[in-house]
């Protein structure tokens, strides 16, 4: 079964274009096999494979996550690029989910079941793409710098992603200001009370768009 459904999702992440992070895009998946089912999984077979509910949903969301780290490492340029292209590029790959997504981020954060809101979900993705984004600009480094700037690396990242949410056009911009400040000792500091208030704001207001709060 864990092969069946792993394959199964690989077909339904090119569906998300269409029908979100859905359940829907999961049981639609069987019509993309090379021998396609006449009709798409029952809800009672959805849930077999991926999850009660909206658990379904987050496992399409995170296959979909997982899928953009991999595209970001395989479509870098053999030539380290620097940094702002490898995470415009990451920034690039919501765009035709854009619409879904901060309904998605917000299923995320409701996942647990001892807190209402639990960002840490969502703070592990910002986590993943920074970590592989580094690897990706300096593959050899083992300065413990490198280590260090992955955490400021993926505060900037998850802040430019919440603000492409509700400004997509000038979320390259944004990243870009945030990239040219982080190496600033005076205004890093003041950019860490600004990107702590940036996300809860933004978090806030994903959670409010989508009826969870």
């Amino acid at each position: 079964m864990a092969t069946t459904s792993s394959k199964l999702l690989q077909l339904a992440i090119p569906l998300v274009k269409s029908h979100g992070f859905t359940r829907e895009a999961l049981a639609r998946s069987v019509l993309s096999l090379p021998k396609p089912h006449t009709e798409p999984l029952s809800d009672t077979a959805v849930s077999a494979l991926f999850g009660q509910g909206d658990d379904a949903r987050r496992t399409l969301l995170n296959a979909w996550l997982e899928d953009a780290r991999r595209r970001m490492r395989e479509e870098a340029p053999s030539e380290p690029p620097r940094m702002r292209h490898v995470l415009r590029s990451r920034l690039a790959m919501n765009e035709p989910v854009l619409d879904y997504l901060p309904e998605a981020f917000a299923l995320l954060a409701t996942s647990s079941s001892v807190l209402p809101v639990d960002p840490t979900p969502i703070l592990k993705h910002a986590a993943y793409v920074a970590n592989d984004a580094c690897w990706i600009v300096h593959p050899s480094a083992q300065e413990m710098s490198w280590y260090t700037r992955r955490a400021s690396l993926s505060t900037i990242y998850l802040a430019a992603e919440f603000h492409q949410f509700t400004s997509p056009k000038t979320a390259e911009a944004f990243l870009d200001y945030l990239l040219d400040n982080m190496d600033t000792a005076e205004r890093a500091v003041q950019d860490v009370a600004l990107y702590g208030e940036y996300i809860f704001k933004s978090w806030k207001g994903i959670l409010k768009s989508s009826g969870r709060l």
